[in-house]
This record gives structure tokens, C-alpha cells and sequence, in this order.
């Protein structure tokens, strides 16, 4: 009797271990057409890591409303030419990935004193923390004019460019961040501003307008001398374009 029931139960961990053999290969073979119809290829990690290779070396796409906007735009300022502002807009972004990865704020062009300060406080920081960042092999794939916009006194044109690079952060010279073996893709917009209506507009705090001796706010725009070390102000021209602004639109958040 005993013998029998240790027959038995042999012969039930036999069935049992078929039922799970069998179901694991109906499971894998799912896994595997699945893998097939979503990446091409029958293991889901190989496909994954396409789909990402493919992702590091495709441009995002911009939002480009030139054609409908350069009008609008050059309806209200007749001098104004899009290829030289979209030039500008170029050489600000490419200049602060290179201030970046320099370490050097005066490796920035064309920037207003609030990105300026921007690109000066990431810097900074790096130092602070030991760490490197590197934008190596930049790329703008493409800009064009997103937005075109009247509020506050100010006239502001959203400027988008597709960038890609390879941006990673090493501390002690190990990556912390990012890859140097994989691209990023991404895009960046930049504000273009011009000051429409003095009286409308709050301008020495949101332009970012400091005393060039001490660092503090111009609170005025007529203002010849800095209300707290007495230092001679240069009179800011209002009637001008301003690369004023500059953030990575993927994260939604100043650069």
C-alpha cells in the first residue's frame, strides 16, 4: 500500500512538472510572438534596446509655425529677418552646452543677463559638487518659430530647435548620469522678446537686469546709476530683440 501511494504520488509530480514545463513554453512562446509583432525580434531586452537606439538617432520633431507666424511677425516689425534671429538663437544654445561642458561662462553668446546667470548658476554648481558635465558631438537639426505672442508690454517669439548630443555627468570619472556611448535627443526652446510698452511691463526683475558693479536688480530701465552702490548704469534700449529665455522642453523646466 504504501508503495502504491509513493507510486501515486511519482506519477503526480511527473504530471505536475509537465503541466508547468508545458505552460512555461506556451508563456515564452507568448512572450516571444509579442516581442516579434511590438520590436522585431524574438527577446523583449533586445528589442527594448533597438527601440532606444533607433529613439538616440531620430530628430525630434519641432513645432513649426514659421510660415504662419514670419508674417504676423513681420506685419508688426517690418526690419525683422528670421534667419538672423534664428542664427542667434543657434549659436546661444549651442554656446551654453559649451559653457557648460567648459566650465567657462564666457564661452556664452548672444544671451541676455538672465540666461547668463542661468547658465553661470549650473556651472557653479557642478563646481560645487566635484562634478562634469559634458555636451560632446551637438547637433541642431532644425528651428523654427513655435509661438508668436503679445502680453505685459512684451512681444515674444518661441523659438524650438531639435538638438542632439551626447550629454553625460562624471564624478570622479565615473558617469553618474547620462551615456557617453548613446545619444540624446531633445529639444530646447528659447524666448525672443521685445519691450512693446514700457508702462505695461514690470522690466528691470523679469529681464534680469543687474548693476554690472554689485549684482543687484535695476529696478527701473531709465534708471544711470545703481540705487545701492551709486555705480554708473548703462540705459538698457527697450526698443530691441532679446534672447531672453532657454529651457529643455522634454522636461519642461529651465535649462
Amino acid at each position: 500500500m504504501i508503495q502504491l501511494n509513493i507510486g501515486i504520488g511519482v506519477w503526480v509530480f511527473a504530471a505536475i512538472l509537465i503541466v508547468a514545463t508545458v505552460a512555461a513554453l506556451m508563456i515564452r512562446r507568448k512572450i516571444r510572438d509579442f516581442s516579434k509583432q511590438v520590436f522585431g525580434t524574438e527577446r523583449i531586452v533586445e528589442g527594448i534596446n533597438r527601440q532606444s537606439d533607433i529613439a538616440a538617432e531620430t530628430p525630434k520633431s519641432v513645432s513649426s509655425m514659421t510660415r504662419l507666424m514670419e508674417p504676423q511677425i513681420v506685419k508688426d516689425f517690418p526690419d525683422f529677418v528670421w534667419e538672423e534671429f534664428r542664427h542667434k538663437a543657434e549659436n546661444m544654445l549651442s554656446s551654453a552646452l559649451l559653457a557648460v561642458t567648459a566650465g567657462d561662462i564666457d564661452r556664452l553668446v548672444e544671451a541676455s543677463p538672465d540666461v547668463r546667470n542661468q547658465i553661470s548658476n549650473i556651472i557653479e554648481e557642478n563646481r560645487a559638487t566635484g562634478t562634469k558635465e559634458t555636451y560632446r558631438d551637438v547637433r541642431i537639426h532644425q528651428t523654427e518659430i513655435a509661438n508668436y505672442r503679445k502680453e505685459g508690454g512684451k512681444c515674444i517669439i518661441t523659438i524650438q530647435s531639435a538638438v542632439e548630443y551626447y550629454h553625460y555627468k562624471e564624478e570622479n570619472g565615473s558617469v553618474i548620469a547620462g551615456s557617453r556611448e548613446r545619444k540624446k535627443q531633445t529639444k530646447y526652446n528659447i524666448e525672443l522678446i521685445y519691450i512693446q510698452d514700457v508702462d505695461a511691463f514690470d522690466g528691470g526683475n523679469a529681464l534680469g537686469i543687474t548693476c554690472p558693479n554689485c549684482g543687484a536688480p535695476v529696478r527701473s530701465l531709465g534708471n544711470m546709476v545703481c540705487e545701492y552702490c551709486g555705480s554708473k548704469v548703462t540705459p538698457l534700449n527697450i526698443k530691441i530683440w532679446s534672447l531672453h529665455k532657454l529651457y529643455q522642453v522634454d522636461y519642461n523646466h529651465s535649462y
